[in-house]
């Protein structure tokens, strides 16, 4: 009972964390105010040769068009792209959809006529997408896009992305090595969504390769994606019994699941999911947590780097269209036996997370997590 507790009461306080953070976001000029402490400051480096143009003149201004500013992934994210915003002294217009694709496209087009000189789009889907990105490519204005599938209707675009089969695959191998193959599994993802429709693609494979049978999938992205997947893994679980560990490859869907294990006192059901923060780290060494493994990489360090490959491009430094982030598996054996409680710890006893070295110059001061 007591291990219940305190997974519950861990649960409960991050998902009141990324509510918290979704009740102060602005649409613009107002970004999410991101739950950060001492490990997610960072670092400013040195530069050793001058900024080039248009970096070379005070008040360059860019600008990041999110699709949602939900949740511990995408706070640590946003604060990564603050942090190296200022760290090259440039305005940093945010604005945030909360969720809604036709809004984002609505402030992509803001951020276009604004007048910003480059511009980051983060998550959302390339149908909406895709007239403001081939708009600003037309006009001009550099634009970097993450983790949308955007080539086919805008090939000129920078694409950045986390390797997210490499993640999958990582924590896949982990969980047949756990459960072993030919039983029960669960399923909790959202299609139409680039990362985790690459996600997807290991987990159907998986399926085959380990003669695991699917018994249910379930999940929802939304401005609070653990609070309202929750109800739905409880009405799965009630009607499928029997499964013996549940795939939910993106933090805030994993969040959800333990919160409906949790519910209806089920402890013998593992969990596999993607991301790391604060929060999750905690979740995944509470007494009695089902999460045993995520892939993932320093969300503050992608922000920051996926920022310097903007710069690079308006500087016309860049020389390839695509740049992307490895990540490394996360066990909660590993937190447990290295005493790991933050990010902070996490990034100590883990220095491949740290990757300010991607998309860097001598004139870039990286921001190092």
């Amino acid at each position: 009972m007591r291990n219940t507790k305190v997974l519950m009461a861990a649960i409960a306080g991050a998902t009141m964390l990324a509510l918290a953070a979704c009740s102060q976001s602005g649409s613009t000029g107002n970004p999410p105010v991101a739950t950060t402490g001492a490990s997610d400051q960072g670092t400013v480096g040195t530069t050793t040769a001058k900024a080039p143009a248009p970096f070379d003149k005070p008040g360059v201004k860019v600008a990041i068009v999110q699709n949602s500013g939900q949740g511990d992934y995408f706070q640590q994210y946003l604060n990564g792209t603050k942090k190296q915003a200022a760290a090259l002294g440039v305005d940093l217009d945010v604005y945030d959809a909360k969720g809604d694709n036709a809004t984002q496209a609505q402030q992509l087009e803001q951020a276009i006529a604004s007048g910003v000189k480059g511009i980051v789009v983060r998550h959302g889907f390339a149908d909406t997408l895709c007239p403001g990105v081939n708009e600003a490519i037309q006009k001009k204005i550099p634009i970097v896009i993450y983790d949308v599938e955007i080539q086919k209707c805008a090939p000129d675009a920078v694409q950045t992305q986390q390797s997210d089969a490499d993640m999958a695959g990582l924590v896949l191998k982990q969980m047949v090595k756990d459960v072993g193959s030919g039983v029960d599994v669960g399923y909790v993802n959202v299609a139409g969504i680039a990362p985790l429709d690459r996600r997807d693609l290991v987990w159907q494979q998986s399926l085959k390769d380990n003669s695991w049978k699917q018994l249910f999938k379930t999940g929802t992205y939304t401005d609070s994606s653990a609070t309202d997947t929750a109800p739905m893994v409880v009405a799965a679980l009630q009607a499928n019994p029997g499964v013996k560990a549940i795939y939910a490859p993106y933090d805030e869907l994993s969040k959800g699941t333990l919160s409906a294990l949790q519910q209806l006192g089920i402890k013998d059901v593992k969990v596999y999911g993607a991301d790391i923060s604060n929060a999750d780290i905690e979740l995944m060494t509470a007494a009695g947590s089902p999460w045993m493994a995520t892939g993932a990489t320093d969300p503050n360090a992608i922000g920051a780097a996926v920022l310097r490959t903007l710069f690079l491009d308006m500087a016309g430094h860049l020389d390839k269209k695509n740049v992307q982030f490895p990540p490394i598996l996360i066990t909660q054996d590993m937190l447990k036996s290295k005493n790991i409680k933050n990010m902070n710890d996490l990034r100590a006893a883990e220095p491949s997370l740290n990757i300010s070295d991607v998309s860097g110059a001598d004139w870039i001061p990286s921001v190092t997590f």
